[in-house]
């Protein structure tokens, strides 16, 4: 599964928007504080186990992306291992529980509440009395003074990627004692939950030369239920061992190694017994799923193949013989093996040789990954398109809201989480997930799908049907996106229509064309070219059939004369593509080209579809991954595009740099900050404001969806889908895995006491 997503909190999140006068939308009742956040779509999977059944010692070997460049979350390189490091070795005033909301973490913090609003907020925490760091130093008053003076922003010399709610602390002391903290605010602040969080030693924070260089490769002292024994640069790996002066429940676990180990090799170092627990992609939580199922007590063959369908070789399976090779074709082989033809028995009884060798090596494999399951949930981040408004056709926010508008949330978030059974519904907030406190459905703002209000759209901004396109031959693209090579045109038709997942097929081979005919254009007045085979696209073209709503003719083999069932639809014809001034409306789709991202890529090619059938084409250009944000995306190089933002548990600080309006700089540049989409309204960033400075949680929450609404309204982004997290973990894993919304808790890690493993109930979604 693609992973191209921004970090959890090292990085500010937000977001801006422009509405045009004559498209506002008058009246945002989609946005109502009655509307409930509803439950959590899927629950965690984290095999949970009561400490009791867990046995003490061990090491567990968990596959990261990468080895971190800082173990300091506050600086502007801290990634995703950054903060699992810290979760595991650093205090935490608040972690958040299964449903995504900030909870006090009682290792830490016996309480902390508002004690004053007027004249100024002012908040008391009270720590635990047992709290001390690995140097044998109370946890108190001057490491959360050392913190705020780092992150306030008043000092430049601290390298500080962010300094949201520590720039509205005017002082830090200590309260009635020791263990007191007394912070006083300068302005309100509503996320005052999310300050302190991971804290670090004053020994860190203190100055800026131990800030900025003391804590990138090492961190002397902690306070965790681990700590950090080495970062190994060589070994690509971080060695976490248990803390000695942990006050808490002890760590079950004896080391914690986080190995970096790239996605595409992971099942590889799961066979070879490498690794314990590692996300993985939807290709190997299959093959995972399929060594783990039921097998055939004699030959030990497996009997459910990916998805609960008949494994090769079970009864019942279309692929009935070895290697899934059938019954015609086995007979075939030996006729050969056995035959007159001397050098011809000589060639199969070598195939036949390789083939017995290939399928005891995938036995091998197979039963080396036997030992595992996959763990599966939403994971908390959600995949947008991103419409970059800063210039070009969808600078204009009619254009932005018709694309919008053509897309069928619905089956796209179907396309990516239904094959993993997993709940498939469309994400209706920009600013939090179902379950969390300000989810609400945020999208009848901008409307329905809708391909005649779509085009209606399109022709007020002066993008109608006809012009030159018409005259275009042989599928030339029209003037627009340029190409760089990895580019292809998506200018098809797919063969359900708007019906991606429709399970019927239509006459292959009545378009004029061959089954195998790819080519990367297609004439814009066909329906249909484009899905006749969808095998047929050109050699080492890695989409090889993902830029189309559906795949049921690959799978029938696109014969000609395969028949849909009776009563299936015809094809949606293409509309005729929209020109203006004598162009053709052709948008730049910029994709990574990793292996982790096809999903990406399937999803690109859904819109492409859908955006096809109201007259815009699309120019597809995949490109390196480490590239991809970086030179494209941060750098405005796109109109769309595709990547995940997280959902926190405070929207009002972490969504806000990412739906802020972009302002200029002092060199006439256009400071963005995180709204990578350029688009932006004074009035989203004020109700943002507003609920960072309201103490009332309930009309904080009523401000940060009415912000949501104005941001679905201008169009700038198109939340998708919640993103599935698939984790092959070792069976007798005990609570680890894929833990959704909930941070996890490292000291109840372990591995199952022998006997005390036994079947477990599957995650299921919430009711």
């Amino acid at each position: 599964m693609s992973h191209v997503r921004v970090g959890p909190r090292a990085v500010t999140r937000s977001v801006a928007f422009l509405t045009a006068g004559v498209l506002a939308v008058p009246a945002l009742a989609g946005c109502t504080s009655d509307e409930p956040a509803g439950k959590p779509l899927a629950a965690q999977d984290i095999a949970a186990a009561p400490r009791s059944r867990v046995a003490d010692g061990g090491t567990l070997r968990w596959a990261v992306d990468s080895v971190p460049e800082t173990l300091n979350a506050f600086q502007a390189d801290a990634d995703d291992t950054t903060h699992r490091v810290a979760q595991a070795v650093l205090p935490s005033m608040y972690r958040t529980d299964d449903t995504g909301r900030a909870a006090r973490n009682p290792d830490y913090l016996e309480s902390a509440e508002v004690v004053d609003t007027e004249p100024k907020q002012v908040v008391v925490y009270k720590l635990n009395q047992q709290a001390v760091w690995s140097d044998g130093r109370e946890v108190g008053a001057a490491d959360f003074a050392a913190q705020w003076r780092a992150l306030s922003g008043k000092d430049s010399a601290y390298w500080t990627a962010r300094n949201a709610g520590y720039d509205r602390i005017e002082k830090v002391e200590r309260g009635a004692g020791d263990l007191e903290v007394k912070v006083t605010f300068s302005r309100p602040y509503a996320d005052w939950q999310s300050l302190f969080t991971p804290l670090y030693p004053k020994d860190v924070t203190g100055t800026p030369d131990a800030f900025n260089d003391g804590a990138r490769r090492e961190l002397k002292v902690t306070a965790g239920p681990f700590a950090v024994q080495k970062v190994d640069t060589k070994d690509d790996e971080v060695v976490l061992a248990g803390n000695p002066r942990w006050w808490g429940e002890p760590a079950k676990l004896e080391q914690i190694v986080l190995r970096a180990v790239p996605r595409d090799k992971r099942v590889s170092e799961l066979v070879a017994g490498k690794l314990d627990l590692a996300e993985v992609d939807p290709e190997t939580a299959d093959e995972v799923g399929l060594a783990a199922g039921p097998r055939d007590a004699g030959t030990g063959t497996p009997l459910m193949g990916p998805q609960g369908t008949p494994a090769a070789g079970a009864p019942g399976s279309p692929l009935a013989g070895t290697q899934g090779r059938s019954a015609a074709q086995a007979l075939r082989s030996w006729a050969l093996a056995n035959g007159s033809d001397e050098e011809a028995a000589e060639e199969e009884v070598l195939a036949r040789e390789e083939r017995r060798e290939t399928e005891a090596k995938a036995q091998r494999r197979q039963r080396a990954l036997s030992g595992f399951e996959v763990r599966k949930s939403l994971e908390p981040a959600y995949t947008q398109l991103a419409l970059n408004g800063a210039d070009g056709p969808l600078a204009d926010e009619r254009v932005r809201r018709a694309v919008a508008r053509a897309l069928d949330r619905k089956k796209l978030a179907e396309a990516v989480l239904k094959p993993l059974g997993l709940p498939a519904e469309p994400v209706g907030s920009h600013v939090a997930l179902a379950g969390q406190p300000a989810y609400a459905d945020g999208s009848g703002a901008l409307g329905d799908q809708n391909a005649k209000e779509a085009r209606a759209l399109l022709a007020d901004a002066g993008w109608v049907p006809g012009g030159p396109v018409k005259k275009t031959e042989k599928g030339e693209k029209a003037a627009g996106a340029e190409g760089d090579g990895e580019e292809e045109k998506d200018g098809k038709k797919s063969a359900g229509g708007e019906d991606g997942d429709d399970d019927g097929t239509y006459i292959v081979g009545e378009d004029g064309k061959n089954p195998g005919d790819g080519g990367d254009g297609g004439d814009g007045g066909d329906s249909g070219d484009g899905e006749n085979g969808e095998g047929g696209a050109k050699a080492g073209d890695a989409e090889s059939g993902e830029k189309h709503s559906s795949g049921k003719n690959t799978a029938q083999g696109g014969a000609p004369g395969a028949y849909a069932p009776k009563g299936t639809a015809a094809p949606a014809a293409a509309a005729a593509p929209v020109a203006k001034d004598g162009k053709a409306l052709t948008l730049r789709f910029v994709l990574p080209s990793g292996p982790g991202s096809e999903a990406l890529r399937t999803v690109a090619g859904r819109v492409s579809d859908m955006l096809d059938e109201i007259g815009i084409d699309t120019a597809i250009t995949k490109v390196p991954d480490e590239s991809y944000f970086k030179d494209h995306i941060a750098s405005g190089e796109y109109d769309l595009a595709l990547y995940s933002w997280p959902a926190t548990a405070f929207p009002a600080t972490d969504a806000r740099p990412v739906y802020a309006k972009p302002v200029p700089a002092a060199d006439g540049s256009l400071n963005v900050a995180q709204n990578y989409t350029r688009v932006g309204t004074d009035q989203v960033d004020q109700l943002f404001d507003r609920a960072m400075s309201t103490l009332d949680r309930k009309e904080a929450r009523d401000l940060l969806r009415k912000a949501d609404s104005r941001i679905w309204a201008a169009a700038g982004s198109v939340p998708l889908y919640q993103r599935p997290q698939l984790t092959a973990a070792r069976k007798d894993l005990a609570n680890a895995g894929a833990f959704g919304f909930e941070t996890p808790v490292y000291e109840d890690m372990g591995f199952l006491k022998k006997g005390a493993q036994g079947p477990r109930p599957a995650a299921s979604p919430s009711s």
